[in-house]
């Protein structure tokens, strides 16, 4: 389970102090599928990131499981994102001079696998998201769809038990991103993962168990959804 308690968070900005999140309280249950929704500004992102471990609170805790990351140092982290978490970016975040098969092995080498076990486990989860035959392709060969499922392959490398999609389908199409949000469906559903989906797209939100709303910077509202 991820829980959030009293949490607080601001940022410098020039000589005005902003406070993204203010005494949040959160709970999400292991194997759930979340939507979080908001105007720009509310926190959202924020949220994600003291989730994934990539920034800390100022004050409050955030437990995963019985362990409070916000006590962390970075190697801590970098150690809880390597072993539990996957991340996708609205903007993929793919390296242009890699194929899609180096890109999705590439954490695993941060990660010490075997040359053969990696090349063997990337090809097995491109296939996974249907790009069994854009193997060797680099990124500006791909279309948006097929970029963000690489992507979404390279978050699974490590058998993450969180999976964190800040605007996964932001630059996509509408049927490319139906597309990957079935995707994210299906890894919650067949591998009981935890997903935790940043949006503004009410169609994207409807896949979720929970729509989790925000605005300055607290949890405003929750809504519960069947999920599509």
């Amino acid at each position: 389970m991820i829980k959030l308690e009293e949490i607080g968070r601001s940022y410098q900005m020039g000589k005005m102090q902003v406070q993204a999140l203010r005494g949040l309280d959160l709970e999400i249950q292991d194997g759930e599928f979340v939507a979080i929704m908001g105007p720009s500004g509310s926190g959202k992102s924020t949220l994600m990131h003291l989730i994934g471990g990539l920034d800390i609170p100022d004050q409050g805790k955030v437990l995963l499981g019985d362990q409070d990351i916000s006590k962390q140092n970075g190697n801590q982290l970098a150690e809880i994102r390597g072993k539990q978490i996957g991340f996708v970016f609205q903007t993929f975040n793919l390296i242009p001079t890699l194929s899609a098969l180096k890109n999705v092995e590439l954490p695993m080498i941060f990660q010490k696998v075997p040359r053969k076990d990696r090349h063997q486990k990337a090809s097995q989860l491109l296939e996974s998201v249907g790009l069994a035959e854009r193997l060797n392709h680099k990124p500006s060969e791909l279309s948006g769809g097929e970029r963000q499922r690489v992507s979404i392959a390279r978050a699974l490398v490590n058998d993450p038990q969180i999976l964190l999609a800040d605007e996964p389908t932001g630059n996509l199409d509408a049927e490319s991103g139906e597309q990957v949000m079935r995707i994210l469906k299906q890894l919650n559903e067949a591998k009981k993962m935890t997903v935790i989906v940043v949006t503004h797209n009410p169609e994207v939100a409807s896949f979720a168990h929970r729509v989790i709303h925000m605005k300055y910077g607290q949890v405003e509202g929750i809504s519960n959804n069947g999920g599509n």
